[in-house]
């Protein structure tokens, strides 16, 4: 049987992190409000996403109550030192997927685990490398899916994913938007889950 310690809040209203956390048997409640996403110009990319994440968090920690545990992540997409964040429309997705097309690039997603009184942060990192796409199949993909909510303008688990990705080191969890091994384990670590 699985114990809960607390009742566990996602602080977002991603379809894909709310799938991934119900397939890890996880029940929980969501709880959002917008946050700005912004970080300092001098910031490490590699830290991006862990700090959009615990400022996502940030403004939800006056609404937790004694017994509840808050999740909440970002994910960052990082190629040739260039940070890919949402496409704001038809022309930057497929230009974002131009850039992607033929080169490995990371994706970072940074989660923030938040109570009344503590919070911790971690992220993990998968390497993707796309096979060369032709300016068609980006097309194709941007007019079928409007990937317009998604970091470096791609979401791995829909058609895009299963022509164009050639390798992954890494989880694959994480490019959807949670690292679902890494936060098991801090779960674990933290105390908050147990299995009898």
């Amino acid at each position: 049987m699985m114990q809960l310690s607390h009742t566990l809040i996602l602080g977002s209203k991603s379809p894909r992190r709310q799938e991934l956390l119900r397939g890890m048997g996880l029940d929980f409640v969501i709880r959002t409000q917008d946050s700005e996403e912004t970080y300092p110009e001098d910031f490490p990319l590699e830290d991006v996403a862990a700090y959009l994440a615990t400022q996502k968090a940030q403004v939800l920690l006056n609404t937790l109550t004694e017994n509840e545990l808050l999740i909440c992540s970002d994910t960052a997409v990082i190629v040739e030192n260039q940070f890919l964040a949402k496409p704001a429309d038809r022309e930057e997705a497929i230009k974002m997927l131009s850039t992607l097309s033929g080169k490995t690039h990371k994706v970072i997603t940074g989660v923030s685990l938040s109570t009344i009184s503590n919070q911790w942060s971690f992220s993990d990192t998968t390497l993707v490398t796309f096979s060369t796409l032709s300016p068609n199949e980006i097309a194709f993909y941007v007019d079928h899916f409007k990937p317009y909510d998604k970091a470096g303008s791609y979401g791995i688990q829909e058609w895009i994913g299963y022509i164009g990705i050639e390798k992954m080191d890494g989880s694959y969890f994480n490019v959807m938007g949670l690292p679902t091994a890494k936060l098991w384990q801090e779960l674990k670590r933290l105390g908050f889950i147990q299995l009898d």
